[in-house]
């Protein structure tokens, strides 16, 4: 029988919940920056990662937003996405559902053409060397107001048939899915699927929201629905997908310790919990590493795993009949075991 982290590894999963700007590695950041001459306020890989110490959301934006100014050509945002894929496929990840902040850029002046489009080359190389799928979110900063989302829609009317679904992320608190009702209405109008971040800082009610006010197909975090044994019994109940982040809950201490991190009682509830890396970057590492932490800190057997793999699947925006070629070979890995 393999160890823990051979049987992670070769556990075939989807990732669902991705920044693409967060996966921006010190060592990448700085290659960019001497690329395109752009000045960056530290003056080692070293001085990056000791920055790393976060004790809440904003502390990690602030730096997120800094690291992102040297994105600015095409090229950039293909080897950014060809970086991300070469760790998550050494991870098992067979398909990933990745989240990028058009607005980011478009506020420093880089065109959503060259976003998507360095992207979209990312994508094409992962499916040509690892025969990795994948799929591309918009995430509105919710910082940032509804007008702001609108144009940022318009902008991606020509690519909307390469893009899944749009979602909502950044700060959370203060800024509750209901003021993005109308640009998510318009967003499932064109045809996109539906995720939100809710429940990572912010409360219970802004699952509420999630669900009844935007309509959301996938929750991303939702730690503190289960704050409130009725919603997370809805969210059972419904099957809704929640996208959780272990490295990323204790990185920004939504949990104290990984020892406290509730994705075993969320399994135990009955809620389609999925495990991904959120900004990876950021919060320590990648996909297998988070399964691992998970693993190890709440006695994860290797069924857990084996579900949670299987969740990441079943919760993907991909038809059927490829979720079921997935979980088929899913099932002959864990029984090969």
């Amino acid at each position: 029988m393999p160890d823990l982290a051979t049987f992670i590894t070769g556990l075939p999963k989807a990732e669902l919940h991705l920044h693409i700007e967060g996966s921006l590695e010190p060592e990448l950041m700085f290659a960019l920056a001497q690329r395109n001459g752009v000045a960056i306020p530290f003056a080692s890989v070293e001085e990056v990662r000791a920055a790393y110490s976060f004790t809440r959301l904003q502390d990690f934006l602030d730096i997120y937003y800094q690291g992102a100014n040297v994105l600015l050509t095409r090229e950039d945002f293909r080897d950014l996405a060809i970086a991300y894929f070469d760790r998550a496929a050494a991870d098992g990840v067979v398909h990933a559902e990745i989240m990028f902040d058009p607005q980011t850029h478009l506020a420093r002046g880089v065109a959503f053409e060259t976003v998507i489009t360095g992207l979209l080359d990312g994508i094409a190389d992962a499916g040509a060397r690892h025969g990795m799928s994948a799929a591309l979110i918009l995430c509105f900063l919710r910082h940032l107001d509804e007008a702001d989302a609108f144009a940022t829609l318009a902008a991606a009317q020509p690519w909307l048939d390469r893009i899944a679904a749009v979602g909502l992320d950044s700060s959370e608190l203060g800024h509750p899915p209901e003021k993005f009702a109308r640009v998510f209405a318009a967003a499932r109008a064109a045809g996109l699927r539906l995720v939100a971040h809710a429940g990572e800082e912010g409360p219970p009610d802004y699952v509420y929201q999630a669900l009844d006010v935007l309509g959301i197909d996938r929750l991303d975090h939702g730690n503190r629905s289960l704050e409130d044994p009725v919603l997370t019994a809805r969210l059972a109940r419904t099957g809704m997908t929640l996208t959780v982040c272990p490295l990323s809950n204790l990185k920004l201490c939504v949990v104290d310790a990984m020892a406290d991190h509730p994705i075993d009682r969320m399994l135990r509830e009955g809620l389609r919990a999925t495990i991904n890396s959120d900004d990876p970057a950021y919060f320590g590492g990648y996909v297998a590493a988070n399964y691992q932490a998970a693993a190890e800190a709440r006695a994860l057997s290797r069924a857990d795993l084996a579900l949670l793999a299987r969740n990441s699947f079943l919760g993907s925006f991909l038809p059927d009949e490829t979720v079921a070629a997935h979980l088929a070979t899913l099932d002959a890995y864990v029984a090969a075991q």
